[in-house]
């Protein structure tokens, strides 16, 4: 063999061995996830199969942003569990190149199946924790964050009372009950709740239940976008919604606030809460908002309430 063809079969060689190595240490949080389910169904079966665990492209601790995507994004559960919540949107960021993490948070009586359930202020120290957790493992100074229903509105409580807003860039708001929702009336039912004997303990205790209208920790709340100029906030909301109620609830108003009422971009989605996160237009509008310097057109599509799109 001439010199010439063993140079060129080292050269060979040793760019297969590269590659070879650079696939052995790839990341899986940037790695190809499953094709996700645009379906609310399909967290509830995560969740039977494998109760507890993080949804598909999540808590990579190693996971190191990129130049592209320099933020790590802390994905927020409403009334439930990370595992129901994102198993949609969790495998769709991390196919995109985001370091993703998420936490099962506000846990109660009925143990990690059923989170966001204690005080707002007992929640929002600990996501406001979990921030801090991602922010030192990852090496960021800030993250992204994404927020369905109570996850979307306890976070306020952090920027204003736990000093968290420097550690936002931006903050997505799904069906959040902001300015504090009626549970389509089921609200006006507190009182007698409270009427019982312990019953007004366990509603103060009820991290949802305080964010009844008008209530003492809805005002601390204070869903203000001008306490953090510098945040850009985005809210994605349904006219079905029947959780996050009236609907309005769940819309900012501020220079650096966008409001996105699904409806608007598409007329077929007819998407309720817990649809929401699992939603393909919402989807797109998360990433839209994550990532706006290569936004892309939203596809509209049929949306079913729980079930999502009937063919995908």
């Amino acid at each position: 063999m001439s010199r010439s063809a063993i140079r060129r079969s080292t050269r060979t060689a040793t760019c297969a061995a590269a590659l070879c190595a650079a696939a052995l240490t790839a990341s899986p949080a940037t790695a190809d996830q499953p094709d996700p389910s645009y379906s609310y169904f399909g967290g509830l079966a995560a969740e039977l199969t494998a109760p507890g665990q993080p949804p598909p492209g999540a808590n990579d601790w190693s996971c190191k942003p990129t130049a592209a995507h320099p933020n790590p994004v802390v994905l927020l559960h409403g009334l439930g569990n990370d595992t129901v919540g994102w198993n949609t949107l969790s495998p769709v960021l991390a196919n995109a190149g985001y370091c993703v993490f998420t936490t099962t948070y506000g846990v109660g009586a009925l143990g990690p199946i059923m989170g966001a359930v204690t005080p707002v202020a007992t929640s929002a120290q600990q996501i406001s924790d979990f921030i801090d957790r991602v922010r030192a493992e990852t090496g960021s100074d800030q993250v992204d964050l994404v927020g369905h229903s109570m996850g979307g509105a306890v976070p306020f409580y952090a920027l204003n009372h736990l000093g968290a807003a420097p550690k936002i860039d931006h903050y997505v708001a799904l069906g959040a009950p902001l300015h504090g929702s009626t549970v389509s009336g089921l609200s006006s039912l507190q009182p007698l709740l409270e009427s019982i004997p312990a019953g007004t303990e366990l509603a103060a205790q009820c991290g949802p239940c305080q964010l009844s209208p008008g209530s003492r920790v809805a005002v601390d709340l204070n869903p203000d976008p001008a306490i953090a100029p510098r945040i850009r906030f985005t809210t994605v909301v349904s006219r079905y919604d029947e959780i996050a109620t009236p609907w309005t609830t769940g819309l900012l108003d501020g220079p650096n606030a966008d409001n996105v009422v699904l409806q608007d971009l598409c007329a077929t989605d007819y998407t309720e809460h817990f649809e929401l996160p699992a939603d393909p237009v919402a989807v797109r509008v998360v990433l839209n908002a994550l990532d706006p310097s290569h936004a892309q057109p939203v596809s509209c599509t049929v949306v079913l309430p729980f079930a999502g799109p009937p063919i995908r």
